[in-house]
């Protein structure tokens, strides 16, 4: 490519925050959870990256001709990926997820069941033109007049109004939003630098740990396998809590032993902890391979589901925790039969359609 920007490119990333930034000179938009994707465009040739610099273009081959007829012929943009829900419930990140896989039979047979979408936010380049050192106000007014959004390629939704941006903060939880991100008018693009503010839901939630992964380092657990009931009193798998410090790692090895014992008679996941070594199944199950890293051991240790743990987390999407679960503390008060989805707040489903049209 002879573009002024060519792969790799770091994108800007975020640091968290609860509440939305005070003062004047902030852009605020919904913080889409998918997968985030710098689009180089020289003509015909389109190249897809993602993040961490890995390529996308051949899982999302749908998207290659959308983009041809809405984005600049010479251009470099930010933006990110995503999955509408085939339902109208928002966004799909589980069908997004599939999305990755080596078999490029599999990857045309999802692009026509599960087509993608891409949202653009930014324009870092176009013709031979870098705008990386503009302020955003002005990446954003080119972004505005250099694109021809219709579906399935986007413009995302942007505001300075803060009770919009606190609406939109509160109603798309139900699209599978991951909340608001805030940047700086006057702001250069920063290339991997946490120069934006994600304000993202925080909730706590008491459940069951019926398992643990070792650490990746051999010392220690690595991550606790939870597990909420549902309506049937099946214990659902629903996320980890991860992040641990060295010493508690090793403290909760040593505190977890005991429940090792005989953790199989009874145990509510005894057919998965059975199955774990299969790399045939393809459901997700606490002990299946990662898509993302095929020698990732993410085999799990089944113990005694009699341990209650309170956590915080984000976002529930399927019956599942998304981003940023941590472990709190123990809940010894707590009876694990007790641990419910019941308990949490579901936000209210909200269509891919209304996110887009603001």
């Amino acid at each position: 490519m002879t573009l002024p920007l060519t792969p790799p490119l770091k994108p800007m990333l975020a640091k968290l925050a609860r509440t939305l930034p005070e003062g004047d000179g902030w852009l605020f938009e919904p913080k889409w959870d998918g997968f985030r994707c710098i689009v180089f465009r020289d003509g015909d040739d389109i190249e897809l990256a993602s993040r961490k610099e890995r390529p996308f273009t051949r899982y999302f081959p749908e998207l290659l001709d959308p983009l041809r007829a809405t984005i600049p012929e010479r251009c470099v943009v930010d933006g990110e990926i995503v999955v509408p829900d085939r339902e109208g419930r928002g966004l799909d990140f589980d069908a997004l997820l599939q999305r990755i896989h080596p078999a490029e039979s599999r990857v045309r047979r999802l692009a026509a069941e599960t087509p993608a979408s891409y949202v653009a936010f930014d324009l870092l380049a176009h013709d031979d033109v870098s705008l990386l050192e503009r302020p955003l106000r002005e990446r954003r007014d080119a972004l505005l007049a250099a694109i021809r959004p219709r579906p399935p390629v986007y413009l995302t939704p942007a505001t300075t109004d803060r009770t919009m941006a606190a609406d939109w903060f509160a109603r798309f939880e139900g699209a599978g939003l991951d909340g608001v991100v805030a940047k700086r008018l006057d702001d250069p693009y920063q290339q991997d630098k946490r120069a934006l503010v994600k304000v993202k839901h925080e909730r706590t939630a008491e459940c069951v740990v019926a398992g643990y992964r070792i650490h990746k380092d051999g010392q220690g657990v690595g991550s606790l396998l939870l597990g909420l009931y549902d309506d049937n009193d099946r214990l659902q798998h629903v996320g980890v809590a991860a992040s641990f410090t060295v010493a508690f790692r090793r403290q909760l090895l040593e505190e977890l032993e005991p429940l090792t014992h005989n953790a199989l008679d009874g145990h509510p996941w005894r057919d998965w902890a059975e199955w774990q070594e299969d790399q045939a199944l393809v459901e997700r199950r606490p002990g299946m391979t990662s898509r993302w890293n095929a020698g990732k051991d993410l085999s799990w240790v089944p113990i005694r589901a009699e341990r209650v743990a309170e956590v915080t987390f984000g976002q529930l999407e399927n019956r599942r925790f998304r981003h940023g679960v941590s472990f709190v503390r123990w809940r010894p008060d707590r009876e694990p039969s007790s641990c419910r989805y019941d308990q949490l707040e579901v936000a209210d489903p909200v269509p891919f359609d209304d996110l887009v049209d603001q």
